[in-house]
This record gives structure tokens, sequence and C-alpha cells, in this order.
């Protein structure tokens, strides 16, 4: 019958048949972006940056201006939001309202507009 012809393989012949590992999949154009998860994973960093940063910042704040307002007292010298620097001439406790001089003339405020208290009028405290 027939008879196999038998060849040796010679390294050659290994180095022809090698082939190299097929290649990594490359990402798609847009690469995370065109991710249909992106907007949930931005939404997600937002609500952290907000709970982590902005939040706490702004009880701060809130508890900063809380203090502020307890301790206004007569002959205080005040800067309003709206630019007007005055001294506290009556400011009663439990009240929304104070009395401010500017100059010659006398307003009455809420205490929520007390931006910063700028230091004290020793002739105005002296008259209580």
């Amino acid at each position: 019958m027939f008879r196999r012809h038998q060849t040796r393989q010679t390294p050659m012949t290994y180095t022809l048949l090698a082939e190299d590992p097929a290649p990594a999949p490359q990402p798609g154009p847009g690469g995370i972006f065109a991710s249909p998860m992106f907007p949930f994973f931005l939404i997600g960093l937002m609500l952290l940056f907000w709970v982590v940063v902005i939040l706490p910042m702004s009880r701060r704040q809130k508890k900063e201006q809380e203090q502020l307002l307890a301790t206004l007292k007569r002959g205080a010298k005040i800067l309003t939001n709206a630019g007007i620097v005055g001294v506290v001439v009556s400011a009663k406790d439990g009240e929304d309202e104070i009395v401010i001089r500017s100059e010659d003339t006398k307003l009455r405020i809420k205490r929520n507009v007390v931006v910063q208290v700028l230091g004290a009028d020793e002739a105005e405290a002296a008259k209580q």
C-alpha cells in the first residue's frame, strides 16, 4: 500500500507555523465617554461632590451667621448686604428687626441682612 512519507520538520517549519497572538480589541471611538453608563457616572460624581464639599460648607456658614446675629448688641458697628455701614442703636433678643444709625439716619433693618460685624462704637455702647 501506500507508504507514508515521513518528513522531519525543521525549526524553520515551526517558525513559519507560529502565529502572533490575537490583537487586543481596540476601544471604540469616544472611549469611556461613549459608554451608556457614563451619564450615571457623571451624576454620581456630582452628587458625591455636593455631599462631601458643598453641604458641609453651607452648614458651617449658616451656623456662623446664626452666631453672628446672636451676638449683635448696642454699639456694634455692622455692614449690611446692601453695603450700608452703621452702628446698632437697639437690638432686642427675640426680635427680627434692629435699628441702626448711619451718619444722620436711623434705619430699621432685618437681622438677617447683617453680613459682618466691623467692631464696636464705644460712644454708642456707653449710652446703655
